[in-house]
């Protein structure tokens, strides 16, 4: 997490304890408030649940491209990664309030990364400074000196990716997870801030003398291995979330105190609100003008994915999931707590919600675009007025949505930094 970041969580944690030091809100039940404590992790584990779904739908078509690779193969497993992304977008709101969410999920989501790491560059690439892995290339080279030691990558298999993860302890050494399985998928996007994504070609996987970048072979191993890494991890996560497992995180959560766990539930929106996609993944992104800071950068995506962890905001407010199969999960509401409390602050936050999706869907709406779409990238280009006015406008509702969190948690009485963590 960068500094900029725990700033504005910093932030967010004093104007929590401001808000909550004048409240004077009603008392929800203990059972009302564990009612939401339970439908919380029922969400957690249909989220992840879907999440894992996707991933292992995402690995059938990879495995089809594979083994007999074309250009629809590509295609189609580049649409099944954006489907992946849905959920796992709107999974990252269990960050922050749940260490073990945010302690694991640099496995699955660490960005940007060097991915001179794992596979060809263009001539031009600079990878981060003073980073030792930024260059090593783990396809072209069976063996890697590391100066201290020489790690055997002959074979390119699970445990070789998780041994390299965040090699040397940088965050841009990048092996495993969504973005590195999106670098195989599409290469590096060498468009700059004009409209375009990475154009990795179908080639890059076929066998003998068809290949093209040369090391088809250890390339597909790689992508192979990133995605069975992926459904392992996903796999792991959502049997934490499982009900009716004695030693599972849900079972430690549950056991806590039902108003460390609506803080922590507080914490979790609020965080993700402001700190991460209102600081690190946009306003960072617009003030540095870098595509380096874009979230999906070799697939352009980026727009969905600050979506989909902006809905996923909404979904634990309103205690309502939408599956990934088309079904509805709703149950027991912080929204209903708060309601109960005080029906306009309620009120409020609902509309603050509503506001910043709305904001969204135009940032969706305007990527989509058949006629003339802007992507991110475009969008956070120096001087291009109308992206900057998309993107201020979704942080102002970032901003005002969070305020409105911290007043539905003062409506409580819950201090959201009361996390016990």
């Amino acid at each position: 997490m960068s500094v900029l970041s725990r700033q504005f969580l910093l932030a967010l944690s004093l104007l929590a304890l401001a808000f909550t030091s004048f409240a004077a809100p009603q008392t929800s039940s203990s059972s009302d408030k564990h009612a939401v404590a339970v439908h919380y992790t029922d969400m957690a584990h249909a989220i992840f649940g879907d999440a894992e779904k996707s991933a292992v739908a995402l690995q059938a078509k990879i495995n089809d491209f594979l083994n007999a690779p074309s250009a629809e193969g590509l295609i189609a497993a580049q649409e099944a990664w954006k489907t992946a992304r849905k959920a796992y977008q709107q999974s990252e709101v269990f960050r922050f309030g749940n260490s073990i969410v945010d302690d694991w999920e640099g496995q699955l989501n660490n960005w940007p990364l060097d991915e001179g790491l794992i596979d060809y560059v263009s001539d031009d690439y600079f990878f981060a400074l003073g980073n030792i892995g930024g260059d090593i290339n783990i396809i072209a080279n069976s063996s890697i000196n590391l100066g201290t030691e020489v790690v055997d990558a002959s074979t390119i298999n699970a445990e070789l990716l998780r041994s390299l993860h965040e090699l040397g302890g940088s965050a841009a050494n990048v092996t495993t997870g969504y973005h590195a399985i999106e670098f195989l998928l599409w290469g590096q996007d060498l468009n700059g801030q004009q409209l375009g994504t990475g154009e990795r070609p179908y080639s890059d996987y076929l066998a003998n003398d068809k290949c093209t970048h040369e090391n088809c072979d250890r390339r597909a191993d790689y992508l192979r291995a990133a995605t069975e890494v992926l459904v392992q991890d996903l796999q792991y996560m959502t049997k934490q979330w499982a009900p009716n497992v004695d030693n599972n995180y849900r079972a430690e959560l549950l056991a806590l105190n039902d108003d460390v766990i609506l803080a922590r539930m507080f914490y979790g929106i609020g965080s993700l609100s402001l700190g991460e996609l209102g600081g690190e993944r946009i306003k960072v992104a617009l003030e540095a003008n870098s595509t380096e800071d874009e979230h999906d950068c070799f697939s352009d995506n980026t727009h969905w994915s600050h979506y989909y962890n902006g809905l996923g905001i909404q979904n634990i407010y309103l205690g309502k999931y939408r599956r990934l199969d088309g079904s509805v999960l709703s149950g027991p509401s912080l929204s209903a707590l708060v309601a109960k409390a005080n029906a306009d602050t309620d009120k409020q936050t609902r509309q603050s919600l509503d506001k910043t999706m709305t904001a969204l869907t135009v940032l969706t709406k305007t990527a989509e675009a058949k006629d003339k779409p802007m992507k991110f990238d475009m969008m956070i280009a120096e001087g291009n007025k109308r992206g900057e006015a998309i993107l201020s406008n979704i942080l102002s509702a970032l901003v005002v949505q969070t305020r409105s969190i911290e007043q539905a948690a003062a409506a409580l009485n819950i201090d959201p930094t009361a996390t016990g963590l």
